[in-house]
């Protein structure tokens, strides 16, 4: 089964279609600069962190050692100016005694004068590699960098942090030709065992870290790096599955908060039918958005689409690979464009070679989706993104109660809500644990003011969750920046009020008043 929506991967899919490149933020590593004299880095006191009593010493008072990054089988080494460390953190935290897991990291150190602190980022997914997109979001934030020390991580069970593998390369390929909108009885079983062989090659990969790579878990491990970074408050910037991630944080530890950034903001009392609505209907306006700028009507141009992906099914397009077009596929590839509006040239020129039996643009935009190169090797943000959302989410809608949704789920998106209906089925079926909670738990009385940044164009977290965060933060918590934007976040998505106004909170903690628009 290919999974192509629910907030996936954060900032990388907009990088993807926009282009960008980096590796390098700009400035040279200063080793005198931040946090000591040298590249290690130790806990802050005691009395910063009023559980740190509760840790072990082993945990709090861990010296990361910060050495040249290397290159990893998915991405290149990145510039000079990155040090990379490994940090313990306890598999199980209601038993932070016990074993323990490492988690990567991955930091630049800050340019100029005025250290504030450090700045975690967190790219979305949830299964984004932090490590793997810090280098090249660098450039993107080089004005923060001024004043923070950039950091990110790959969180529990992705990436280089226990990473989960669920299968391999040529079983990934065999799935993409399961139909993700089963036609038949036949069709339904094949969705549903492909989903139970799927869960337990995560179970066989993963074994014990299965149970503890939840959104709560990663939140405590957030925790546990702002103590051991030497950080008295946490400063965050968490971009689309980032800002769940960030809520839950700022629940657990409201008097930590300092400066937080929540951008492409998911909507925290969506449940899981919730959040495939609220997909349905991102990514169904940013494609009636994309209609309109090539001089479509939305509702033909949308038909024309749907008539186009039944012909695809019924007989799956040829490609210059050789490989073959599938409806799921080209699913796949019609959303990647749509996360950046830099992305809608390549998407025209796509459906149109498809429109004349040609696949090769929308699976080569599909490939790109699924991480899939050259040589046919798939990356794992896919597994990581399933093992951790399944594990947070209690819900496992039945076969019997997806088809009775479908016709809403239809109305609401003609292109994509027959495939956000049927993902409901299939995502978490027959999971090995059980889910954790319905929604997440984000209120935070009592924390500092926390910026939300919502975009009115923003296909895989519609704006409208911006609004519903800032109301489940609390009064006077959660402040609302809407920019009447495309594309999947807003920050360094070209509005310079947008720009300015983070920059302001963040650099010199400018709390702007709640509900500012940028046009």
């Amino acid at each position: 089964m290919v999974r192509f929506l629910r907030w996936t991967a954060g900032v990388a899919a907009a990088l993807l279609v926009a282009g960008c490149g980096g590796g390098s933020s700009g400035g040279g590593q200063d080793e005198g600069k931040g946090t000591g004299p040298s590249e290690k880095t130790g806990p802050a006191p005691a009395s910063a962190s009023p559980s740190a009593a509760d840790l072990p010493s082993s945990l709090t008072s861990q010296q990361l050692d910060w050495q040249h990054c290397k290159a990893t089988g998915d991405s290149a080494m990145p510039s000079d100016d990155w040090r990379c460390a490994t940090l313990k953190v306890p598999l199980d935290w209601s038993k932070p005694g016990g074993p323990t897991i490492d988690l990567a990291l991955i930091r630049a150190r800050a340019t100029g004068s005025g250290r504030i602190g450090s700045l975690l980022f967190n790219f979305g997914g949830p299964g984004g590699s932090g490590v793997s997109m810090m280098p090249y979001y660098g450039a993107t934030v080089s004005k923060l960098r001024e004043r923070y020390d950039l950091v990110s991580w790959d969180p529990r069970g992705v990436g280089a942090s226990e990473g989960v593998r669920c299968r391999g390369d040529r079983d990934i390929e065999v799935a993409e030709d399961v139909d993700a909108t089963p036609d038949t009885p036949a069709e339904e079983k094949a969705y549903l065992r492909d989903a139970t062989d799927f869960g337990k090659g995560c179970q066989k990969a993963a074994g014990r870290l299965l149970a503890h790579v939840s959104t709560t878990d990663t939140a405590r491990d957030m925790d546990l790096i702002r103590q051991v970074l030497g950080d008295r408050t946490m400063h965050y910037f968490g971009i689309s599955y980032g800002t769940e991630l960030g809520g839950v944080y700022a629940h657990l530890f409201p008097k930590r908060v300092g400066r937080l950034i929540l951008d492409a903001v998911v909507d925290p009392t969506a449940d899981t039918v919730g959040h495939a609505e609220n997909q349905a209907r991102g990514f169904q306006r940013a494609l009636d958005d994309y209609l309109k700028s090539t001089g479509q009507e939305p509702k033909q141009g949308s038909q024309k689409i749907v008539d186009l992906l039944r012909r695809i099914d019924a007989k799956p397009l040829p490609t210059s690979s050789g490989r073959k077009l599938t409806q799921t596929l080209a699913v796949t590839g019609i959303v990647l464009p749509l996360y950046s509006e830099a992305g809608w040239p390549r998407l025209t020129s796509a459906l149109n070679s498809a429109e004349k039996d040609d696949g090769s643009e929308l699976l080569a935009l599909a490939d790109d989706y699924n991480e899939r190169n050259a040589s046919g090797h798939y990356g794992t943000t896919s597994h990581a993104q399933r093992v951790i959302s399944c594990l947070d989410d209690r819900q496992r809608p039945t076969l019997a109660q997806t088809k009775k949704r479908l016709p809403g789920f239809e109305q609401i998106s003609p292109v994509f809500g027959d495939f956000l209906g049927w993902d409901m089925a299939g995502w978490c079926h027959d999971w090995p644990v059980p889910g954790q909670y319905d929604t997440p738990e984000v209120s935070a009385p009592g924390a500092a003011p926390i910026l939300l940044v919502g975009n009115t164009g923003d296909p895989a977290t519609p704006y409208e969750g911006a609004r519903r965060m800032a109301d489940e933060l609390g009064k006077g918590v959660g402040i609302e920046l809407t920019w009447k934007g495309e594309g999947h976040g807003a920050y360094g998505n070209g509005s310079a009020c947008v720009d300015s106004t983070v920059n302001a909170y963040l650099l010199q903690g400018t709390v702007p008043k709640d509900g500012k628009v940028c046009s």
